[in-house]
């Protein structure tokens, strides 16, 4: 099973079950059966610092990823670390299943491209 650590610090309502609900589905899709992810919610100047701390680029976004393990070969007994994914509710608004998905792919290893758009487009449709 996988373990998901949900943190809001955005300021406002999320759909919590929701996400949680769509992380499982699209790792459960991925082949992914056990590990730890965590999400969180966060204002649009904590993403905007996040991007500029990590990317470089000092912007508000939808989205980022901080990918550990993916699906890389994990010696035995050891746990899968998938990483985390933060996401802007105030960027996203309601549209919020499609980044969360983009966010997904980006810590199983996933770049983008065509594949990952039809990915995307599947899974967040669910």
């Amino acid at each position: 099973m996988v373990e998901i650590e949900i943190e809001n610090r955005s300021g406002g309502s999320v759909e919590e079950e929701a996400a949680t609900s769509l992380v499982r589905s699209v790792l459960e899709a991925e082949g992914v059966e056990s590990g730890e992810l965590g999400l969180s919610f966060v204002g649009p100047e904590e993403i905007r610092a996040l991007k500029r701390e990590h990317l470089e680029i000092d912007e508000i976004t939808d989205v980022l990823s901080f990918p550990i393990d993916g699906l890389s070969e994990l010696p035995e007994g050891l746990p899968r670390q998938l990483g985390d994914v933060v996401l802007c509710p105030q960027v996203v608004g309601s549209d919020w299943r499609g980044p969360l998905v983009h966010g997904l792919l980006h810590l199983l290893g996933h770049e983008h491209g065509s594949e990952m758009e039809e990915l995307e487009s599947r899974y967040a449709k669910g």
